[in-house]
């Protein structure tokens, strides 16, 4: 068997460093809709909403986010997690709209030992993926190479919410 290894990992593994005092970064996002291009806010819902993750791991990476900052995805009430997941619909048919990327990951990270870098407001991940997208960048050189620049990516997601049927 051959092994990869990413030893940047270990560093957000081990690090002793918590989350700062005060509202999640989604939370001061939700609260500033005049700032909504500078956060690329992309959709806003009643209980939900998409938003572009800063630290993508792909160009168009989207994070559906509960309007309310809950840490434990079990404490979400019925209406969260159900517009969440319309939101998670929406956001596939604005990513295959806009990049026409070839597969999705779609998941969350729950807990810091799960990779949750904002663990007090749970959030799912949405991740184009395209033929030929991963590369020997991350291994070597601990560099992700996201091949578009945001504010582009966010353009076109707007364009596509635009244009999408029944929107």
């Amino acid at each position: 068997m051959n092994h990869l290894f990413s030893p940047w990992r270990s560093q957000f593994i081990v690090s002793a460093e918590t989350e700062p005092d005060g509202p999640s970064p989604f939370a001061r996002a939700w609260s500033a809709p005049e700032r909504d291009a500078e956060n690329f806010v992309v959709h806003r819902g009643e209980r939900a909403f998409i938003i572009m993750n800063l630290f993508p791991y792909n160009a168009g990476h989207l994070l559906v986010v509960p309007v309310r900052e809950v840490a434990d995805f079990l404490e979400l009430e019925e209406e969260e997690s159900q517009e969440m997941m319309r939101l998670v619909r929406l956001g596939v048919r604005l990513l295959q709209h806009a990049l026409a990327p070839h597969a999705f990951n779609i998941g969350m990270n729950l807990g810091r030992v799960a990779g949750a870098a904002i663990e007090r407001h749970v959030h799912m991940h949405i991740v184009p993926r395209w033929n030929g997208d991963t590369n020997f960048m991350p291994v070597l050189a601990g560099t992700r190479v996201i091949s578009e620049e945001m504010a582009r990516v966010y353009n076109r997601l707007l364009r596509a919410r635009a244009e999408l049927p029944g929107r």
